[in-house]
């Protein structure tokens, strides 16, 4: 059994779960004034940090009650109790993991309305010819299989009769090929398909939507967008990398009633990437970064997170 946190970050915590905290709302203002999700509750993985944290934080101020889950246990201690949430501590990859969480998230808070499938590993980095076959099993483990895993344990403890509303957090990238990339991609790519694919089996009782971030300034993209960010930014039309809070609107917007008539579909937040052709005829810096550096923990076969 994996460490669990109720309200206040409080081990093992039982009971009422409390409004979100203050230092939560203000370190992740986002949509001012939008109180959505008032009474519903959501689980968003990966989320102690970048990507996932601001979902996370966003979710909170609009109202909802949050489980954070990610695997440092100190990391989701601090992140629910900023949130005036719950956490669970662990890896996606873990068989358990879905039903310890879905488990959870019913006996705090009696209901799942919304799951953000937010965690991924970029791992393994390099040509596909010397991908690691254990690597990329796990690529597929965490991007690809623990979604669905989790999708089917929320399924079938709440939303399959009561619905709800899932959002996976995919990648620009999975649209085309790029230099070192190809597990993630790769993965990233069936895990789009698998948002279109649930959104018609789960239909009409649960809208699945993705979003599908660019370039964001998140650790797990650092080596890329570090290293002569001016540069970089210059190739985007709309002249930035991104931000967590970036995406993080675009995720509670699909999760949320103004979306209701959307399902299936995948929401690009990548500040013009795609269409960066019409706008520069200079090298994409992005794939210049990928040609010359790697994650830094490319050798160690530690997972990195949005």
């Amino acid at each position: 059994m994996t460490p669990s946190y109720g309200p206040g970050g409080t081990p093992g915590a039982q009971g009422t779960p409390g409004a979100p905290g203050a230092q939560g709302v203000q370190a992740n203002r986002g949509l001012q004034g939008f109180q959505g999700f008032q009474g519903k509750t959501a689980i968003v993985t990966g989320a102690t940090r970048g990507i996932g944290r601001a979902v996370a934080g966003q979710l909170a101020e609009a109202g909802a009650l949050v489980c954070v889950t990610a695997r440092d246990a100190d990391d989701v201690r601090r992140t629910a109790g900023e949130l005036g949430g719950i956490g669970l501590a662990g890896s996606v990859a873990d068989p358990a993991h879905p039903t310890e969480v879905t488990e959870l998230v019913l006996r705090e808070f009696g209901r799942i309305d919304v799951l953000v499938n937010n965690a991924a590993t970029n791992l393994p980095y390099g040509p596909l010819m010397e991908a690691d076959p254990d690597a990329w099993r796990e690529a597929f483990t965490v991007n690809v299989e623990a979604p669905l895993r989790l999708v089917q344990c929320a399924w079938r403890a709440w939303m399959g009769k009561h619905g709800g509303v899932v959002v996976n957090v995919c990648t620009e990238g999975a649209g085309h090929v790029g230099p070192g990339v190809g597990a993630y991609g790769t993965s990233k790519a069936a895990l789009l398909h698998l948002t279109r694919q649930l959104a018609g089996e789960l239909a009409p009782k649960v809208r699945v939507n993705s979003v599908s971030p660019g370039l964001v300034r998140t650790e797990m993209a650092r080596f890329v967008w570090e290293p002569g960010e001016p540069e970089v930014a210059a190739g985007l039309p709309l002249g930035r990398i991104g931000e967590p809070g970036d995406v993080a609107r675009a995720v509670v917007w699909l999760a949320s009633d103004a979306a209701g008539w959307i399902t299936g579909a995948d929401l690009l937040v990548d500040g013009g990437t795609r269409v960066r052709a019409a706008y520069a005829s200079a090298p994409y810096a992005v794939h210049e970064r990928l040609r010359s550096g790697a994650p830094p923990d490319a050798g160690t076969g530690t997972p990195g997170h949005h």
